[in-house]
Parts: structure tokens; sequence; C-alpha cells
């Protein structure tokens, strides 16, 4: 999966690469920090794909779902990876969540937009999943926004990054010990502050999705908001 950068930021990357030269997390070899023969390593999700949760099947997928989707009443019109939350691509993104490494952020930026352009989805806009204030606090960072804004300059679609907010605290999903805890610990936990996303086709940028319940949860706000379609795009599905 090649990453494509527009001509004006290749240019920025060769010149900072020149001050501050980029290490492979996966082998330590000097040039990306995902290099090409590590990217090849990468568990990719391929087709058949199940239509809501987006997670590979054995069998063509349909819209009503696959059997882990049975009985959920998603907010979420669908959720979509290029791979899956194991090996490398975990690595990447704790560097990045845990680690404050901001700089894997064109990299994986890269991976969504060359997906994206494979496997388009409905979408005027990106939004990126909100962190609560205190946890924004805690980090300094929301590695969602990142994601959203890296692909919002390779793609062109605009970033509503202001709109969707998180209103209330809640625990990390990691830490939770099963799907129905999960849609639990989200339920409410999100609104919009305003209806500028009413009609708008929105894709929901996150890092990883594990049960979805964070990805329908925003959807479920946007919608209450108006938004007329809301897909979900992360970096990995954890299975």
């Amino acid at each position: 999966m090649a990453i494509v950068l527009p001509p004006a930021m290749h240019l920025k990357r060769l010149a900072l690469d020149l001050l501050f030269p980029r290490w492979c997390i996966g082998c330590g070899g000097e040039g990306d920090y995902i290099c090409g023969a590590c990217l090849r390593t990468l568990k990719v999700i391929t087709p058949p794909v199940c239509a809501r949760c987006g997670r590979p099947q054995s069998n063509v997928s349909t819209q009503d779902g696959c059997p882990g989707c049975a009985g959920w009443q998603a907010g979420i019109d669908g959720i979509r990876a290029p791979f899956l939350f194991d090996g490398l691509i975990r690595d990447a993104v704790h560097e990045l969540k845990y680690r404050n490494l901001r700089s894997l952020v064109p990299s994986l930026a890269g991976l969504l937009h060359s997906y994206l352009a494979e496997n388009p989805v409905p979408g005027d806009c990106l939004v990126p999943v909100p962190v609560h204030p205190k946890r924004l606090r805690e980090r300094g960072y929301n590695q969602s926004a990142l994601l959203a804004r890296g692909l919002g300059r390779l793609s062109g679609l605009p970033v509503v990054a202001d709109c969707l907010a998180r209103r209330r605290y809640t625990p990390p999903q990691a830490r939770s010990s099963g799907i129905n805890e999960r849609h639990n610990n989200v339920a409410d936990a999100f609104a919009c502050r305003d209806g500028r996303l009413k009609d708008k086709k929105v894709i929901l940028i996150d890092d990883v999705s594990t049960s979805g319940a964070t990805l329908s949860a925003c959807a479920g706000a946007l919608k209450a908001a108006g938004a007329a379609a809301v897909w979900g795009l992360v970096i990995a599905l954890e299975l």
C-alpha cells in the first residue's frame, strides 16, 4: 500500500528528514517510521468484510452484518480499517497514543489515505473522535484529531474538530471487560455543540476500533444533530 504525498509536502518531509532522520519502529532501519519491508508484514484486511463492522469474513458480506453484529443497534452506518490491530501496527498506534511520537501521523494518515482511495467511503467531511478535556490535559493532544488533520491535508476533505464533543469522562475502553460494558461506558457520552453537520455525510476518524461502541455512540450524537450518514474510519480493527 503506497503512501502518496502532494509535491509540496514531499519536499517538506525531505527537508525534515535531513535534520531529523527517522528510524523504522519495526526493524530499526533508517528511512521511515514504517519501512517498505515492514509495511509488507502488516496484517491487511481484505474482502470479504462485514458490511457493518468491517471485520474480515469467510463468506461474502451482506447488508445485515456478520454473526457478531447480530442484534447490534448501531448508530453508525459502517466501520472500515486497512489493518488488523496486531504486531507492528499495534506498536505504531501505541507509540503515537501513549509515547508522544506525533511524527508518526504523516505515515499513518498516508496509510488511511491510500486505503480510502482504494475503498471509498461516502463523506463530505472528517470528524475526529473527541477526547474529554481532562484526558486532553493529561495527554496534551488528541491522536484522532491529528490523524484527521493529516488525512484532511492529503484528501482535501475539510476537518470539523470542534462540533462533536465528549461531555462525560469515561474510563479507557481497553480496560473494559466486555462489549456490554464498553457500550455502557460511552452511552450518552457525546453531543454536538451546534448544527453545522446537518445533512452532511461524516467520516469519523479514530485510531482503533474494538467493539465499535465509541464510534457508534459518536454516530448517534451526530445523527441526532442532523448528520445524513456517519461512517467510521480507523487505522486498525481489534478482533
